[in-house]
């Protein structure tokens, strides 16, 4: 996850108010229950100790909501009777809708519910064109069609030289309306940044258009069985979108684990355990973190002064760089704060969580930038 879009919440000190609104559940008395969700999380707040501004900030934001409820849900970050930042989700969080008003914004729980996300255009090819969708976990919306040549498109079955010579313009043309299909997927995954070109099709068509696709693309590229003039049900996208996540994951949960061999003067390009992240972060060594939620370290509690810098396994230590105010703080948290500011990623291993050996320990770790 490109945590680039937080920066926001880390140019002002806390304490902050983060709040998880699940909208999820869709019933006819929906907008009642948003409102009598904005007035709960409103008194969870306020009983926290979060001043009457901000509470009210919340409460506000939450209550519109009910004009254009999000499929999922959203999150709200918010201080000084301002909502900062209100990101939407890609799934909806575990049960209800919660609060919390805490010295950082609670924002560990971003990468499992809005941080992989794959954005994927659905390019629907026959011989004549293409129609293109664009389909993530907030919905689907058209994203361009494109017509090709449209004569002449159908074999025959004859052989005397007339036919065959037509035979060569079927073919010609088929050639043409790939290559126009594929610069124009191209160019449409370029604007949106789409993470995943799901092709559907008949078997040559896919091929024809693949075959012309840059070959920066290649990785990207998911051909789907149906046949031409079907559409991809909701669930083969969500098939699709949750194996390359998973695929993602593994990949870096790949690069954790050969990172994390020393080399010959003993050193590793990997760390896990929070005294060791603590430093790393303090360095601005943190190339990537890597964060199970329901990790016994992500919840432990960490010091942090006013200062992204400023971070410590025990307040003495932060007194001993200098830092006279400091609070406890979530070691999740706290680190996804350093991350934020010296321009490191994050990723969430709860896809593979169940399964994957060499994670780690504790659920924290983080490829460094050296060694």
């Amino acid at each position: 996850m490109d945590l680039a879009f937080l920066h926001p919440l880390y140019e002002q000190p806390g304490p902050w108010a983060s709040v998880y609104v699940n909208t999820s559940r869709k019933a006819e008395d929906t907008a009642q229950e948003i409102r009598l969700t904005a007035q709960a999380m409103a008194r969870e707040l306020a009983g926290q100790g979060a001043d009457e501004a901000t509470c009210r900030a919340v409460e506000t934001a939450i209550d519109e909501m009910r004009h254009s409820p999000d499929p999922h849900g959203r999150a709200l970050f918010a201080r000084d009777g301002r909502v900062v930042l209100d990101p939407p989700l890609a799934r909806p969080p575990r049960g209800i809708s919660w609060a919390e008003w805490a010295p950082l914004p609670r924002v560990a729980p971003l990468l499992e519910l809005a941080g992989e996300d794959p954005v994927a255009i659905v390019a629907y090819v026959d011989r004549k064109g293409a129609d293109f969708e664009l389909r993530s976990a907030l919905g689907r919306k058209e994203a361009g069609t494109v017509v090709g040549q449209q004569w002449p498109i159908h074999r025959t079955s004859n052989v005397d030289w007339s036919e065959r010579h037509f035979q060569l313009k079927v073919e010609n043309t088929w050639e043409h309306n790939a290559a126009e299909i594929a610069d124009a997927l191209s160019v449409c995954q370029e604007e949106t940044q789409a993470d995943l070109l799901i092709l559907v099709g008949d078997d040559r068509e896919r091929r024809e258009v693949r075959e012309r696709l840059p070959q920066r693309l290649d990785d990207r590229v998911v051909e789907a069985t149906h046949g031409a003039g079907s559409r991809l049900l909701d669930e083969d996208v969500e098939r699709i979108r949750a194996e390359h996540v998973h695929q993602r994951v593994e990949e870096e949960l790949d690069r954790f684990r050969a990172a994390r061999a020393p080399d010959d003067e003993g050193r590793a390009a990997a760390v896990e355990g929070i005294p060791a992240l603590v430093e790393a972060a303090r360095e601005h060594r943190l190339e990537e973190l890597l964060i199970i939620p329901e990790g016994a370290d992500a919840h432990q509690e960490v010091w942090i002064g006013e200062d992204p810098d400023q971070l410590a396994v025990r307040r003495t230590d932060l007194k001993t760089l200098g830092e006279q105010r400091s609070w406890p703080a979530r070691a999740d948290d706290a680190l996804i704060r350093s991350a934020v500011t010296t321009d490191a990623i994050a990723l969430s291993l709860e896809p593979v969580a169940a399964t994957a050996e060499g994670a780690p320990s504790g659920g924290l770790g983080a490829i460094l930038r050296w060694r």
